[in-house]
């Protein structure tokens, strides 16, 4: 028969605190057993079968310590405080063993407890369930979106935080309508809101404030990034600092990015020269009406170099040079470079994909992309496959087939045009209670395209 662990690992409950986070308050002292062996013999005690269920397995709590009093001894913890809480078989086997039980305390602090177990000891019961412990992260900055019954505690709720974020932020209601970046409060920390962040091996710099950063989206990033071939040319709508631009162009492909936000667009700047991606991204701060209008143009105009495969480490480089000067073979008798990779032997001048990340309207700029190919017959002849279009927004409509129908019947309204094939959904994420984020993906139609 197997003990039962009566342990009470539970933060004391400080209900009177609002304000201000007294770290100190939280410590609890909790008597344990503990089987005090020879260090010899401590194996035994872990791996038997008949221990497997007496033993203390507390995240963050070491269950083997040396005792304090003779350094050959070693004290192993058992999850009950009494000795009568062990089963018979447990007891013949310490026995058997040569321990001896003894009593140890176990000493819990502050950094023990999960924020959501610290608020729930602290908050008023009856906003114990869904309690706001959940932050959203960006470089060094952590933001919440707290319901207004949380708001009297939101200074409190800001100070339980991991100990590498260094500031908490609470978002507003009121959003810029022009920019789409969300006005907020401190609730903790320093006012330092312009963060560097790490996702998808690239490095974006930008200030939280002056910008729109969602790194839920983290997913959905790489999700679209990884639909894109080295060598494609993607036209990135409104870019933001650059989560597609950046990791499409780290992959190889070139990248006309636009976004209307001019913070944005200085940030975005500044990420594709820290990401050494200049020669494959060109950032651009316009209206994305008139973005989509001008693009095909550009990459016609003034086409990107040549894909030539993927990026040589700089050890591979170096082995590169000293095989080339060895033996004057070119790279491709080397093995170091995927040639078969390389479709693309002229310059890029065609786009391949339109990225439309602004679920709010996106779909209402569809429109501009009518007669976007009918300028010359250039394009005629080298947009044998029209662009694919992924146009991220929301519906009310919370059940699969009528938020696709929804979708489609809204894009096709604004094209004017039905979708006919290469059609695709996908729920990006749940926004809100009775709101969805959704991605639909489509080949954009060519009746659309070269209208007049």
């Amino acid at each position: 028969m197997a003990c039962t662990a009566t342990l009470d690992v539970s933060p004391p409950v400080h209900r009177w605190m609002d304000t201000a986070l007294q770290r100190d308050a939280f410590k609890k002292t909790i008597p344990i057993l503990a089987a005090k062996v020879s260090a010899s013999k401590t194996g035994s005690l872990l791996k038997s079968d008949i221990m497997k269920k007496s033993l203390m397995n507390l995240p963050k709590v070491r269950s083997v310590l040396r005792d304090p009093h003779d350094d050959l001894e070693r004290l192993v913890l058992l999850n009950v405080s009494e000795d009568d809480a062990l089963s018979p078989e447990v007891r013949n086997f310490l026995q058997e063993q040569s321990a001896t039980l003894v009593v140890h305390n176990l000493e819990l602090t502050y950094d023990y407890w999960t924020a959501d177990e610290i608020l729930h000891s602290i908050l008023p019961e009856e906003l114990c369930k869904g309690s706001p412990s959940g932050f959203a992260i960006t470089g060094h900055l952590a933001h919440m979106n707290l319901n207004k019954e949380y708001l009297p505690y939101k200074h409190i709720i800001g100070q339980i935080k991991n100990p590498m974020i260094k500031t908490v932020v609470n978002k507003l209601d009121s959003i810029d309508t022009k920019y789409r970046f969300f006005k907020m409060e401190l609730l903790a920390g320093e006012p330092n809101y312009v963060v560097e962040h790490h996702e998808s091996n690239c490095r974006f710099t930008f200030d939280f404030t002056h910008v729109y950063w969602n790194s839920r989206l983290h997913t959905e990033h790489d999700r679209l990034v990884q639909l894109f071939r080295p060598t494609d040319v993607i036209a990135d709508v409104f870019a933001g600092v650059g989560p597609f631009a950046i990791p499409a162009a780290k992959k190889g492909c070139a990248v006309l990015a636009n976004d209307l936000n001019p913070e944005s667009a200085r940030y975005l700047s500044q990420n594709i020269v820290d990401n050494k991606v200049t020669s494959l991204v060109r950032a651009s701060c316009e209206d994305g009406r008139d973005f989509i209008k001008k693009v095909i143009g550009r990459a016609r105009d003034h086409p990107f170099p040549t894909y030539t495969g993927p990026k040589l480490s700089k050890m591979q480089e170096k082995e590169r040079r000293k095989l080339q000067l060895a033996e004057s073979r070119p790279i491709a008798a080397l093995g170091l470079v995927d040639l078969p990779t390389v479709e693309n032997q002229s310059p890029r001048h065609t786009i391949s994909h339109f990225v439309m990340n602004l679920p709010d309207s996106a779909i209402d700029f569809l429109d501009a992309f009518r007669g976007i190919l009918s300028e010359s017959e250039w394009d005629f002849g080298n947009y044998a496959n029209m662009p694919m279009i992924h146009c991220h927004c929301f519906t009310r409509e919370l059940h699969p087939d009528r938020a696709e129908a929804d979708i489609i019947q809204r894009v096709e309204s604004k094209l004017g045009h039905k979708l006919e094939t290469e059609v695709t959904l996908h729920m990006v994420r749940s926004v809100a209670p009775n709101k969805d984020m959704y991605c639909i993906s489509f080949r954009l139609p060519r009746d659309v395209a070269f209208a007049q």
